[in-house]
C-alpha cells in the first residue's frame, strides 16, 4: 500500500488542505450567518448556491482543461476559490455570499476534475482501487479536521475566512511543483435523465433524493446548531460527527454490499437514517443525542451514495456506464441544490428542530421507495454484482467514471480467478478418480 501510494503522496496532501479550507468555509458560512441574523430561508439559498456552482464546474471544467491544460486551470481555479473565501467576511450579504458560494463551489469543481485525472493517470488498473480510496478518505479527513480547526478562532471576525483562504493557497503548491503534464480531462457525456430512469429508477430517484440529504447536512447542520444555541466547538463536533459516522460505517456496508441483496442495504441504510432522525427530533435539544443521531445519519449517507453507483452499475452494460456516472452525478446535484431549500423553509415555519424532520421524511422516501423497487424487479445475483468501491458524494465525474471501471474489472478479475480455480479443482478431481492402467 505504502509503495502504490509514493507515487501519489503530494496530491494527497495537497487535497487534505483542500478540504480542510473547505470544510471550515462550510460551517463557517452558518456560524456567521446566525451572527449576522440571516433567516434559515437565507442560507439555504446561501447553501444551494455552492452545489449550483458545484454542477456547473463538473460540465465546464473538462473544456476549459482541453482549452489551456491542467496547470493552468487548476492554478487559476485555487486563486479564484481563496480571493472568494477571503472576501466572505467583507460583504455580509446573502445574495452576495450567494454569488460567492457559486463561485467557491464552480472552483472547487473543476479542482477536484483536474485533481482527479491526474490521480488516474497516475494509476494503473491494478492500483487503481487502493488509489481511489485513499483519495476518498482524504477527502472526509480534511472536512473532519476543518471542524477541529473551528474551535481555534472566532467566526465573528475574518480571521477564520483568512486561515482557509490560506490552506487553499498552500494546498496548491505540493500538487502543482510534483504534478506532470497529462491528457486532456475526457468525461463522457451524461446519459439522458428518461434513459438513466429506465435503466435504474432506484438509481435515478435514490441519488436525487439523496443530494438533498447530502447538501442539508453539510450546509445546513451549523444553521441548525446556530439556532439552537449551540456554542462553536459543539456545532464544529456536530459537523465532524457528520462525516466520522461515513468514514466509520462505510467499510461494513462496503463488505456487505459486495455479499447481499444491495436493495436491501440501500432500504436497512436509509431507514436506520430516518429513525435517527426521529429519535434526534424526539429528543430535542439532549447534545448527546443528537451526537449520536448525527454519527449515524450522515454515517450511512455517504456509503449509500456508493451503494446507488455500485446498484446502477449492476444493471448496465459495461459501455453505458460512464455516461451513467455522469446521469448519476448530475442527478445527485440537482437534488443538492434543491434539498437546502426545502430545508431551509420548513425551519423558517416550522423551527430548528424541522431540520430532522426534513431529512427524516427524505430518508424515509428512500427506504419506501428501495422497498417498492425490490417488488417490480428481480435481484441481480450477488455473483453477477461488480465490486463496491467508497466514493465520497464530492467526487467529480471524473473519479466516478474510474471508479465503476475500476469496479467492473475487479469484478471480472475475481470471476476469472474463481472460474480458473474451479477448473483447476475439477481437474484435480478427476484426476483421483481416474482408475490408472496397472488397476
Amino acid at each position: 500500500m505504502f509503495k502504490t501510494l509514493s507515487g501519489v503522496w503530494a496530491l494527497l496532501l495537497g487535497i487534505v488542505l483542500i478540504m480542510l479550507g473547505n470544510g471550515m468555509h462550510f460551517t463557517l458560512i452558518g456560524l456567521r450567518g446566525g451572527i449576522e441574523g440571516f433567516t434559515a430561508t437565507e442560507l439555504a439559498v446561501v447553501t444551494s448556491g455552492y452545489f449550483a456552482g458545484f454542477l456547473s464546474g463538473a460540465r465546464l471544467s473538462p473544456v476549459m482543461i482541453r482549452r489551456v491544460g491542467h496547470v493552468r486551470v487548476f492554478a487559476a481555479l485555487g486563486s479564484f476559490m481563496s480571493a472568494g473565501l477571503i472576501t466572505f467576511p467583507l460583504v455580509t450579504e446573502p445574495w452576495a455570499w450567494t454569488l460567492l458560494r457559486l463561485l467557491v463551489g464552480f472552483c472547487m469543481s473543476g479542482i477536484y476534475v483536474t485533481a482527479e485525472s491526474w490521480l488516474n493517470d497516475a494509476s494503473t488498473n491494478e492500483t487503481r482501487g487502493k488509489v481511489l480510496a485513499a483519495y476518498m478518505i482524504a477527502q472526509t479527513l480534511g472536512i473532519i479536521g476543518a471542524q477541529g480547526l473551528l474551535t481555534l478562532g472566532d467566526a465573528a471576525n475574518s480571521a477564520l475566512f483568512i486561515g482557509a483562504s490560506i490552506l487553499v493557497s498552500v494546498s496548491f503548491a505540493p500538487i502543482l511543483l510534483t504534478a506532470s503534464q497529462v491528457p486532456a480531462a475526457q468525461v463522457a457525456r451524461p446519459m439522458a435523465l428518461g434513459a438513466l430512469f429506465r435503466s435504474s429508477p432506484l438509481g435515478t430517484v435514490g441519488i436525487f433524493l439523496l443530494g438533498a440529504v447530502y447538501a442539508t447536512q453539510s450546509g445546513m447542520a451549523a444553521v441548525f446548531g446556530t439556532q439552537i444555541d449551540m456554542t462553536a466547538e459543539q456545532i464544529s463536533l456536530f459537523v465532524a460527527m457528520l462525516f466520522g459516522g461515513a468514514l466509520v460505517l462505510q467499510y461494513p456496508i462496503g463488505w456487505l454490499s459486495d455479499r447481499t441483496d444491495r436493495r436491501i442495504l440501500i432500504f436497512a441504510s436509509a431507514a436506520l437514517g430516518a429513525v435517527c432522525c426521529g429519535l434526534a427530533w424526539v429528543a430535542g435539544g439532549t447534545l448527546w443525542a443528537l451526537m449520536a443521531a448525527a454519527f449515524f445519519a450522515g454515517g450511512v449517507t455517504t456509503p449509500l451514495y456508493a451503494l446507488f453507483l455500485a446498484y446502477t452499475n449492476d444493471t448496465l452494460a459495461p459501455e453505458d456506464m460512464a455516461a451513467a456516472s455522469g446521469g448519476l452525478v448530475l442527478t445527485f446535484g440537482l437534488g443538492a441544490i434543491l434539498g437546502p431549500m426545502g430545508t431551509g423553509a420548513a425551519m423558517q415555519y416550522g423551527g430548528p428542530f424541522a431540520f430532522w424532520l426534513a431529512l427524516g421524511a427524505v430518508f424515509a422516501a428512500i427506504a419506501l421507495y428501495a422497498l417498492y423497487r425490490m417488488t417490480q424487479r428481480a435481484n441481480v445475483p450477488v455473483e453477477d454484482t461488480d465490486t463496491y468501491l467508497y466514493v465520497v458524494p464530492t467526487a467529480s465525474p471524473v473519479a466516478v467514471e474510474a471508479a465503476g471501471a475500476w469496479a467492473v474489472e475487479k469484478a471480472e478479475a475475481e470471476d476469472e480467478a474463481a472460474e480458473q480455480a474451479a477448473a483447476e479443482e475439477a481437474a484435480a478431481t478427476e484426476e483421483d478418480v481416474t482408475p490408472s492402467p496397472r488397476d
